[in-house]
Parts: C-alpha cells; sequence; structure tokens
C-alpha cells in the first residue's frame, strides 16, 4: 500500500523494517571543511558513546559554520555500509531535513541525551 502526500508516492514499511535502521545520538567533536568535495560538506567527527567515534561528510555548509556545530547533537543512521565521498570514509549518515528554502537543517534533540542512544 502507498501513502500520498506532498506529491511523492511514499511505500509503507512494517515495524520490523523499521528497526532494522539503527538511528544513534551523537555529539559532534569536530567539523571541518573537506577541501576535496565538489559540492561543499563538512567532514565530522562524531561521538557515539559506547559504539564509538565515527566521521561523517555532510553537505550542510550553507546553514553552518564549523565552530558552531560543535558540541551539537545530532541523528544517524549507523548501519550503511562505509562510503568513500571525496577521499574521506563517512561511516554513517546524519540526517536532516531538506528544505527549499533554508537547504539542509540537522534533526536535532531540545534536551541531550547520552551518546549512542537509540532513537525510537
Amino acid at each position: 500500500m502507498s501513502l500520498k502526500k506532498n506529491s511523492e508516492i511514499l511505500d509503507q514499511i512494517d515495524f520490523e523494517e523499521f528497526i532494522r535502521v539503527d538511528l544513534r545520538i551523537g555529539t559532534i567533536l569536530d567539523a571541518r571543511v573537506n577541501e576535496k568535495a565538489q559540492i561543499p560538506a563538512y567532514v565530522l567527527t562524531i561521538d557515539f558513546g559506547n559504539l564509538g567515534i565515527r566521521t561523517s561528510s555532510a553537505q550542510i555548509t550553507k546553514n553552518y559554520a564549523p565552530e558552531d556545530l560543535l558540541g551539537s547533537q545530532v541523528v544517524a543512521v549507523m548501519n550503511f555500509p562505509d562510503k568513500l565521498i571525496a577521499g574521506i570514509k563517512s561511516e554513517v549518515l546524519v540526517l536532516g531535513a531538506y528544505s527549499d528554502s533554508r537547504d539542509v537543517v540537522l534533526l536535532q534533540l531540545t534536551h541531550p541525551v547520552e551518546n549512542g542512544s537509540r532513537v525510537s
């Protein structure tokens, strides 16, 4: 069954499929410009607590300066395969909402939680 919303067809998934996506909270320890990226991006170093420190490439330069990202908690997909992006091994996918007027806006928490906390 499909749902139609915002002119896009969305396929429904069941709960078992949803819980296979490992969404976790991490704190950004470092953010720097990826000089090799064709589309402007940052290299993020993110602490996921007992799950370790991971790297991600994120095209979020329009709304965020590197120094503003430090200490921010973000939501990331942990169980995608690593991907080589502009010379950087991206180990997690940081989530954001895409807006025509704002570009990518990171999904963030209203209150801090422990790094590595699972999103449910």
